[in-house]
């Protein structure tokens, strides 16, 4: 994957300190995203229906804290951690959150460490697309492996790639018609050119086997719809 020309991490901080409001809508998540709303439930329930108990969970690029509000909902005792780039997205996230929000870091990810075992649930919306070289893919991963106990889980909802260029391309097509339905043509070449600029996703069997090859004893897939998908590991 080619990120020679992709944003750094400080122009993608100010991106998203001008965008809270734009990712504070629990009723439908991110407009950009296709299913956004039904994968925030599908996470929270598969969340609770294969993780207890769930006292601690990580929510990685927490954003406005849409994932641990939906979470929190199913596990209402549960304390988060929330992680993100964006110190205006952190105070968003615990100001909606309250007591909830045990600690907060400002921070890239791949720099982040926590003790091993740390985490009965860690949640990942919208923030893999990030990673860049084969190398720190893996390295989250494991990190990510590390800091769950046995029994603990991963949920990811995020844009994806495919291994097949014609499916890639028939995929992005339709990707692009649902945002030209929501915003006509305009809207669609800004979300494609903040997409081009910003993002390197990468396809999701390709994560699933991260999952694998990290240790996850189970990887399940939620949904798939276009270019986003949601899936789970679990230690």
């Amino acid at each position: 994957m080619d990120s020679s020309n992709k944003m750094s991490v400080p122009e993608i901080r100010a991106r998203f300190d001008a965008e809270v409001e734009r990712f504070s809508n629990l009723a439908t998540g991110q407009a950009a995203t296709v299913d956004a709303a039904l994968c925030l439930d599908l996470v929270a329930a598969a969340a609770a229906g294969t993780t207890s108990p769930i006292c601690s969970v990580l929510d990685v690029g927490c954003g406005a804290g849409n994932y641990s509000l939906k979470l929190r909902e199913r596990a209402p005792s549960a304390a988060f951690t929330l992680v993100d780039l964006s110190r205006p997205m952190l105070d968003r996230a615990v100001e909606r959150l309250g007591t909830s929000a045990a600690s907060t870091h400002q921070g890239d990810i791949r720099e982040l460490s926590f003790a091993p075992g740390s985490f009965d649930v860690i949640l990942a919306s919208a923030v893999l697309h990030h990673l860049r070289a084969p190398a720190e893919w893996e390295h989250v991963f494991a990190q990510f492996f590390r800091w769950l106990r046995p029994g603990g889980s991963l949920w990811v909802f995020d844009i994806v790639t495919h291994e097949s260029q014609a499916v890639q391309d028939l995929l992005w097509d339709r990707y692009g018609d649902f945002l030209n339905s929501r915003g006509g043509p305009g809207y669609r070449a800004d979300v494609f050119g903040y997409i081009g600029r910003e993002d390197t996703p990468t396809p999701l069997t390709y994560q699933l086997e991260l999952a694998r090859k990290a240790g996850f004893s189970k990887v399940d897939v939620l949904h798939k719809n276009t270019v986003f998908a949601a899936y789970g590991a679990m230690k």
